[in-house]
């Protein structure tokens, strides 16, 4: 497929099912991903493959985070619904990579364009991975800026989640993306 197809035809797919890419493909779409633009060759990203148990442990770091934000706030837990359903987010695909942007100091490099090209680094693996007939829906929300979540993570301080890939088999046929009015996004100047 020409990548002009490629990218016009890719959308999100929220439903996705096992099985998840093999190493091999994975392989594949991360060194891709790699290929994101980089202002000075920073290489601002790393990711986070998470499988299996991982995802059990990254549902009960979202109820953890969570439960400290309401006992701290109301001095209640969360109720037992929003438990169950902090715990089965992470479950909605066989696997998420998370996302990490690795900010440096630099005379030429800011951070906003250190976290914009570890945002590249995410668009690309989620177009690789649709390019091997994968699933991909990119997700953030408060549980990325969480600081519960990101010690849990074992992020540094100069990292930053950009977001939670959740990746898998297509469970649903992709929407057919509409075409939108380029002349609502494209002026001349």
């Amino acid at each position: 497929m020409r990548i002009s197809k490629l990218l016009i035809n890719r959308v999100s797919i929220p439903k996705l099912r096992a099985p998840a890419p093999s190493s091999e493909v994975m392989e594949t779409c991360y060194r891709a991903a790699m290929r994101a633009p980089d202002h000075g060759r920073l290489k601002p990203w790393r990711f986070i493959q998470i499988e299996g148990e991982g995802l059990e442990r990254l549902g009960q770091l979202f109820l953890d985070a969570e439960n400290f934000d309401a006992v701290k706030e109301r001095g209640e837990e969360v109720s037992e619904v929003r438990q169950q359903k902090l715990l089965s987010m992470p479950k909605r695909a066989p696997m998420i990579v998370v996302v990490v942007g690795r900010v440096e100091e630099h005379p030429k490099v800011p951070r906003e364009e250190q976290l914009m090209a570890a945002a590249c680094a995410a668009y690309g693996l989620s177009v690789a991975l649709y390019d091997h007939d994968f699933g991909c829906m990119w997700r953030t929300g408060e549980l990325a800026y969480h600081p519960l979540v990101k010690a849990g993570l074992n992020l540094a301080d100069n990292e930053e989640i950009v977001g939670y890939l959740y990746i898998g088999t297509p469970d649903c046929s992709p929407k057919t993306p509409k075409l939108d009015d380029l002349e609502q996004f494209v002026k001349t100047f």
